[in-house]
């Protein structure tokens, strides 16, 4: 499948929330739709789960007008909103019934599911008497209770611990593999990049960049080699090295290649410093690196 928007726009009380964006979400892998605060993430997402109407613009899947009616869609929100004192498959039987599922079927998958995410001894107390990880994985189950074809996950990593985090990526993963389309919006960059093949950044209501995220890592760590030194103060004899950009990362150093130069030479130049040299590598940017330097540059 193939979810496309196509110049969506959006105001609130004549304030432009949403200017023209576009973007494509291919089924079969997952899509980081990555901003800051405010930026208009929750918007959109709304938008294409019919919560708001666009003021103009189209959303097709298959090329063919997108009716929600016709797909099964499973939302985690960041901002949760449940029944702290009904047990828990009472409440995923009644998501369930809203969603279509008959209420035999509500219940069996309800209870697969309660399973499934260990908290089968929870399956008829109520919500409030779970911690707040247990909580984020009913809520999880709440999502995925009518097996959607379109997944969006808003912050789904907050609140678990490392064994109950893996627990769900083997859960979008199984997601992934069934070919559905999976939205993942987190500002935690590294599940981010563990489960997505392309990025969508939105800022102040616009789409910046779309594509996908290894060709992205590519293209900003084009003529770029990072270096580690054993001895700090060794980085200042990179200084008589000309047509080079330098920049500390962490503990590595970033050379970046300028006026065509190219960076066999500039590894030569190095190796004739006598350096002493821990570690070098062509420089691949993680997704941290790519959001920061996409939202500087759009700030600039």
């Amino acid at each position: 499948m193939k979810l496309e928007l196509i110049n969506i726009n959006k105001s609130f009380s004549n304030k432009k929330i949403l200017k023209d964006i576009s973007f494509t979400i291919n089924s079969g892998k997952a899509m980081g739709f990555l901003g800051r605060n405010g930026a208009g993430k929750t918007t959109t997402i709304r938008i294409i789960m019919d919560v708001f109407k666009a003021d103009s613009g189209s959303i097709t899947i298959n090329d063919k007008p997108f009716l929600k009616k016709d797909y099964k869609i499973g939302y985690l929100p960041e901002e949760k909103g449940m029944y702290q004192k009904i047990p828990l498959l009472k409440q995923l039987v009644y998501f369930g019934e809203l969603k279509g599922l008959s209420k035999k079927e509500a219940i069996e998958k309800g209870t697969e599911i309660i399973n499934k995410m260990g908290l089968s001894e929870y399956l008829n107390k109520p919500l409030s008497m779970l911690s707040k990880g247990n909580q984020q994985k009913f809520f999880i189950a709440q999502s995925i209770i009518n097996d959607p074809d379109i997944l969006i996950l808003d912050e789904p990593f907050g609140g678990l611990d490392p064994v109950n985090a893996q627990s769900l990526k083997d859960i979008i993963r199984d997601y992934i593999k069934k070919d559905k389309i999976v939205i993942f919006s987190s500002h935690q960059m590294s599940h981010v990049e563990e489960f997505c093949d392309d990025v969508t950044f939105i800022k102040d209501g616009k789409i910046v960049l779309s594509d996908n995220l290894n060709k992205l890592k590519k293209e900003m760590g084009k003529n770029k080699i990072k270096i580690k030194l054993i001895e700090d103060n060794e980085v200042e004899k990179l200084n008589i090295i000309k047509d080079i950009l330098i920049k500390k990362e962490n503990d590595y150093i970033i050379i970046e290649c300028l006026n065509n130069k190219k960076t066999n030479d500039l590894l030569l130049e190095i190796l004739n410093l006598k350096l002493n040299i821990e570690e070098f590598s062509n420089y691949v940017p993680n997704l941290e690196t790519i959001f920061i330097k996409i939202e500087g540059d759009k700030n600039e």
